[in-house]
């Protein structure tokens, strides 16, 4: 890859993690995501094979999905309150409906399913990228809805996640 398109493509993903944790308009949180999403694709079909074209597939599926419900959320809200900020989070619905964009986002359970054949499909620094990077932004969504969202809700789909890690790594 040529060291000038791979600069800007780090460079774009690192601008679009910054704009999400420094926001607190939901537009903006939305478009630091998709930047990040559209950074990370020509970073795992890097090695031009088709598994790594049908984990950048799966991986963009299931982010543009997330995106999707992330946006319904954000337009719930917006309906519900006229205010474009995340500090405003008080819709039952909408807080549900970000809560599971944001787990999708993240691969947690019960939406881990495309992590396993994303990072199978894509070079190893992709997917170092995939699980460390690309999770800073959903968590720090995440941290800033905390108090609007259920926190039961948060440890059932931790502890699924723990033990369903733990029995795929066994």
């Amino acid at each position: 890859m040529n060291p000038l398109i791979f600069s800007t493509i780090i460079s774009t993903l690192m601008l679009g993690t910054l704009l999400v944790i420094i926001s607190s308009h939901w537009l903006l949180t939305w478009i630091g995501l998709e930047m990040n999403l559209f950074a990370i694709i020509p970073l795992i079909i890097k090695s031009h094979n088709p598994r790594s074209i049908e984990a950048a597939t799966k991986y963009f599926m299931n982010q543009a999905s997330a995106s999707m419900l992330l946006m319904m959320a954000i337009l719930v809200n917006f309906m519900n309150s006229g205010q474009w900020t995340m500090t405003n989070l008080e819709n039952t619905a909408a807080s549900y409906l970000a809560f599971t964009a944001l787990i999708m986002k993240l691969g947690m359970a019960p939406f881990h399913f495309w992590v396993p054949e994303t990072l199978q499909g894509s070079p190893l620094s992709s997917g170092i990228l995939i699980l460390t990077w690309q999770k800073l932004a959903p968590l720090c969504i995440l941290y800033m809805i905390s108090p609007f969202i259920n926190h039961y809700l948060v440890m059932i789909t931790a502890m699924m996640s723990i033990f369903i890690g733990g029995w795929g790594g066994l």
